[in-house]
Parts: C-alpha cells; structure tokens; sequence
C-alpha cells in the first residue's frame, strides 16, 4: 500500500496504529520517511524562508506607499494631498492582502506542524529521524535571520538618531522606522521558526 501525496495538497496523516500493523512494515516505513522529508522541506526548507521574506517584501511594497503618501502629505498643497491620498489607497491595497497571504501561511505552518508530529509518532527509523534534524537548515534560517534582524534594527534606531530637524521630515523617518520594523519583525518570525523546530527535535528524537 503506497500513499499518494498530491504535490500542492499536504500529505494525509498517518494510518491509525491498528491499520499499521495490519501493512507492511517496509512500505509503512518507507511511506513515513518519504512525507517526513516532504514536510520537514515545507516546514523549514530554503523555499519557506525565500516565502517568509516574500512576505515581508510585500509588507514594505505596502509600506513604501503609504510612507510616499505620508511625504505628499507634508507638502501641504492640494495636488500633494490628492496624490498622498492616491499613494495611502495604493499601500492599503497592498498591505491587506499581504495581511491575507500572512494568515494563511500561518494557518497552513500549523498543519504541516501538526502532521509532521504525527507522523513522527508513528513510528521509528534512525535513518530518516537523524535528517529530519536538519541542523544546516536551522542554521541557515539562524544566520539569515540575524542578519535580517540586525539590518532591521540598524534602520528602526539608526535613522531616528541621526534624524536632524530640517533636513529629514517627521515622515521619512516614520518611513524607514517602518520598514526597519517590518525587517525585524520578519528577522523575530524566522528565528522563532528555527528555534521551534530545534526544541520539537529534540523533544521528539532526543539529544
């Protein structure tokens, strides 16, 4: 019995236990080792860090506009005005589907969670188990986080103090706040995937 395992659907959970030991031992253990892989690549694989940053990438898309619009704002004039409202309409459009994307790829991160615990339970294979660790892929998302959060605070802090009265505007100091935020914000999330995923290994295979 080999289960299928659509390519854009998620894997099915395991067979109860009492099925498992009416099938084969081979095909079960080969069955678990192959969705192991598959969602321990959707849970922390180099795809799902390049989609967290996509993400973020649209947040500050979203952001720049508004920050535009807050720019046209402080003009004062009535075409600035029209134009920050256009930009402000624009950032909107982009942030809330973003908003949208995000929930559902955090909705979509607790399934894969979910299964990849069951599937852990459902049996043994020290091969398999010793991969689905993946200390490089920890460390790649420990690594690029950091940066990404370093990046991200140097921009939230670093501009507001070096901001001067007359030559930078109180809204392009919002602006590079903000998108210094959303890079560390998105820096927190990746770290926080990274560290999850160590402590569920080591609380399911042990040290």
């Amino acid at each position: 019995m080999v289960m299928c395992m659509p390519r854009r659907d998620l894997p099915p959970p395991p067979p109860p236990a009492h099925l498992r030991a009416w099938l084969d031992e081979a095909v079960v253990r080969a069955d678990r080792a192959r969705i192991l892989r598959e969602l321990g690549r959707r849970s922390l694989g180099i795809g799902r860090l390049l989609l967290l940053w996509a993400v973020s990438g649209v947040f500050a898309l979203g952001w720049s506009f508004v920050g535009m619009g807050l720019v046209a704002f402080e003009e004062g004039d009535p075409v600035s005005g029209v134009l920050g409202l256009v930009f402000v309409v624009l950032g909107v459009g982009v942030l809330v589907p973003g908003g949208f994307w995000f929930a559902w790829g955090a909705r979509r991160d607790r399934q894969v969670r979910g299964l990849l615990s069951a599937w852990a339970q459902a049996g043994r294979d020290p091969a398999a188990d010793s991969l689905l660790r993946a200390p490089g892929l920890g460390l790649a998302w420990l690594l690029a986080s950091f940066g990404l959060g370093a990046a991200g605070l140097w921009l939230t802090f670093g501009v507001a103090l070096s901001a001067r009265p007359g030559e930078d505007t109180t809204a392009e100091v919002a602006y590079y706040m903000g998108l210094g935020m959303i890079l560390w914000i998105t820096a927190l999330l990746g770290l926080g995937k990274a560290g999850a995923h160590y402590r569920w290994a080591i609380r399911t295979f042990g040290a």
